[in-house]
């Protein structure tokens, strides 16, 4: 049974999602539920899924947790808090006591938003760093090429923390180069408590005219550092519907693990996930 490690969900009459901004993003701009996922999910073979924050607001964390309790398809959130407050021990555990709290699996920060290359690598965000390990938890990483280096030093620094690395670190895939990317993504990937999605090629690519051959590269780039022991699948529904649908996504990782055993392709699309998120 396929796990999808990376979705989201929002609701627009709860809170605006003030990052869809712009002509590009404007399909994205209503309610995407999960009364809308969940047909699409049964149909391509997912029988879980890992629900990740999209927006920093301490409210939504909760609301994601209590999704979790409600429906089964859901078996982890991946939430947000400030990982600088100074009770952060405190603020993890609470929502750990919350209703669907035992779906927390763990944090994730728009760090890709921060214009601080080295956003990781402040001693507040350490901190905040230590107290998600010591609670149990990962650490997603949603970030740019450039800010890879400092995923590699803060993984260095926490070696008792796992960082799962969201969308590869985002290649230039459109732009149908490498490099510096793959060179950082390696120097990441040579830490052992790191992993990473497949997921999230389709809208680095051109959304209107990808192919797999043009995503081909960055998985196997991906493949081959990581291995399929410490990789996973990820649709990023709904942001992927700007480039594919659900099933086109599924079937895209599928075409680009074609060439693995089926214990290969199991770690792929169930093990790793389960292992690392604890599901």
């Amino acid at each position: 049974m396929t796990v999808d490690a990376h979705h989201h969900v929002w609701d627009l009459s709860v809170r605006d999602q003030d990052w869809i901004t712009g002509p590009e993003l404007q399909p994205l701009r209503r309610n995407f539920t999960l009364a809308d996922l969940v047909p699409e999910a049964r149909a391509a073979g997912v029988g879980r899924t890992v629900l990740v924050q999209t927006i920093t607001v301490p409210e939504e964390t909760p609301e994601f947790l209590a999704l979790a309790a409600e429906h089964e398809l859901i078996a982890g959130v991946v939430g947000w808090t400030d990982l600088t407050r100074p009770d952060i021990a405190d603020e993890l555990a609470r929502l750990r006591d919350l209703p669907g709290g035992r779906h927390l699996k763990g944090i994730r920060h728009q760090v890709q938003g921060e214009p601080d290359p080295e956003w990781l690598l402040r001693p507040d965000v350490h901190r905040g760093l230590a107290a998600v390990a010591d609670a149990g938890l990962v650490y997603d990483l949603v970030v740019l090429p450039h800010q890879l280096p400092a995923c590699a030093r803060a993984a260095a620094d926490h070696p008792g923390l796992t960082f799962v690395l969201d969308h590869l670190g985002k290649p230039p895939v459109a732009a149908g180069t490498r490099e510096p990317w793959q060179s950082a993504l390696g120097t990441l990937a040579a830490l052992p408590n790191t992993v990473a999605k497949l997921s999230g090629l389709v809208t680095e690519a051109d959304p209107a005219a990808w192919t797999i051959e043009d995503l081909r590269p960055y998985a196997d780039t991906a493949l081959e550092a990581f291995g399929p022991h410490r990789l996973m699948f990820g649709s990023d529904w709904p942001v992927c519907t700007l480039a594919a649908t659900y099933g086109e996504v599924a079937d895209a990782a599928r075409e680009l693990t074609a060439g693995l055993t089926e214990s290969e392709r199991a770690e792929v699309f169930e093990t790793t996930a389960t292992r690392v998120y604890d599901l």
